[in-house]
């Protein structure tokens, strides 16, 4: 299957790097990103470096994890390769109150061994509108 491997090594870089963010390595994290790397949360807040995102999760919870149910990608026309990650959010909400069963997807863009784009949705505004 040609592009099955440069596939699976972005795949494999994709989860490495939300494994390093679940830890909170934020300086292994940010050797996989490209040097002008874009990550899109939703309401399309956008940041270029990861203590910009830590910052802004902050106060909306005080950790997260993710349980994935597919990881899929594709060849994009310029030769990178498209990661998209689905499952369930868990964590803790900022008075300490756990959640769980959230959907997200993350869509990341990989070129040149690194990560250039991440694009996250996710029903966690909803979740936590309905506290």
């Amino acid at each position: 299957m040609p592009g099955a491997a440069g596939e699976k090594e972005a795949q494999a870089l994709v989860r490495r790097f939300l494994d390093l963010m679940e830890a909170r390595d934020l300086e292994a994290a940010s050797g996989l990103l490209a040097e002008a790397a874009v990550m899109e949360f939703p309401g399309g807040v956008r940041f270029g470096r990861l203590e910009e995102l830590v910052a802004w999760a902050a106060p909306r919870y005080r950790w997260v994890r993710k349980s994935y149910d597919a990881t899929e990608s594709c060849r994009l026309p310029d030769g990178a390769v498209a990661v998209w990650c689905i499952g369930t959010l868990e964590g803790e909400w900022p008075d300490g109150t756990a959640f769980s069963g959230i959907r997200f997807v993350d869509r990341f863009e990989v070129a040149g061994g690194r990560i250039r784009r991440q694009q996250v949705w996710n029903d966690l505004a909803e979740h936590r509108a309905a506290r």
